[in-house]
């Protein structure tokens, strides 16, 4: 049986990595001229690059805004990607977590934004929109497939964190639509509760719409499509329009308040205020809707 020889190490006179000094290194960085090897080599304009003079550049480099104020990220729509796993890790709980518990804690009902029945419990708001019907498969996978077609839209034109803002909104925003527009909750009637993304995949309709007709483009086939699944919500049982609506109507505020404010220093402080603006309608519609319902007789 034979060995490898283990090499020698490198004599003085041969050029060594710095960031490997057990390996000889033969080219040369064409900007700084130490010496790097193969696994430290970063292919540039002209001949080589070492990986430390390269990272230095992308963070000396000034960053590239979208028209929209945000950081144009290429490559793979990461906040779209995230938000999709996110999905699909809590849908397999759903199914894996013992007790239905992952659905009894985070789905949403009208009664968990009632203060006066003792369950106001805001985050199910929210975390509704990131669990799906495990008895149709179809309502994950529409969903993620419409997730991912309007984020690679989306994402590199508002930049990853306004994206990630107005579908966060979006989704809180579609409970809201299901709070406001459904009967209110009588104690000790069965609950109904909601979950799907349908009302963040609605903002993003709403928000692709205004983005569009604020750069001149055309919108007919979005108002076809937002027609189309308008009827679909209306016709299919066990489906939640109002989240759809509530969903819709917020994003289109949010891409307003992310499109319309002129560009400039102070471009990202108004889009943060005009964002805060449609969170605190939302907070406000909530609490007139649990006032009036408070006001109810019982």
């Amino acid at each position: 049986m034979s060995y490898g020889i283990p090499s020698a190490e490198p004599s003085a006179d041969v050029p060594v990595c710095p960031r490997h000094p057990d390996r000889p290194a033969y080219v040369r960085c064409q900007r700084c001229g130490r010496p790097a090897c193969p696994d430290c080599q970063r292919a540039a304009a002209v001949g080589f690059q070492c990986v430390d003079c390269v990272n230095e550049a992308q963070r000396s480099a000034p960053q590239v805004r979208s028209a929209y104020g945000g950081v144009a990220a290429a490559g793979r729509p990461l906040a779209t990607l995230g938000i999709i796993a996110a999905c699909a890790i809590l849908y397999v709980l759903q199914w894996i977590v013992p007790n239905d518990w992952v659905y009894q804690n985070l789905a949403f009902a009208t009664v968990y934004a009632t203060p006066e029945f003792g369950a106001f419990e805001p985050w199910r708001m929210l975390t509704s929109a990131f669990l799906h019907s495990q008895g149709f498969i179809l309502h994950i996978l529409l969903n993620m497939y419409m997730l991912w077609i309007f984020g690679q839209a989306l994402e590199p034109l508002l930049g990853r964190i306004r994206f990630l803002a107005l579908y966060l909104i979006s989704a809180v925003g579609g409970s809201v639509g299901y709070y406001l527009l459904t009967p209110a909750y009588v104690p000790g009637q069965q609950l109904a509760g909601v979950v799907g993304a349908s009302g963040a995949i609605f903002g993003l309709f709403g928000a692709m719409l205004v983005v569009q007709r604020r750069r001149g483009g055309d919108t007919r086939q979005l108002w076809v499509l937002i027609a189309i699944n308008a009827v679909i919500g209306f016709v299919v049982p066990q489906i939640a329009w109002q989240a759809h609506l509530g969903g819709l109507v917020t994003g289109a505020l949010c891409a307003a308040a992310i499109a319309y404010v002129p560009r400039g220093r102070r471009q990202g402080v108004l889009q943060f205020l005009g964002l805060l603006v449609v969170v605190g309608l939302l907070v406000a519609a909530t609490a007139v809707r649990g006032a009036t319902t408070a006001a109810l007789p019982v």
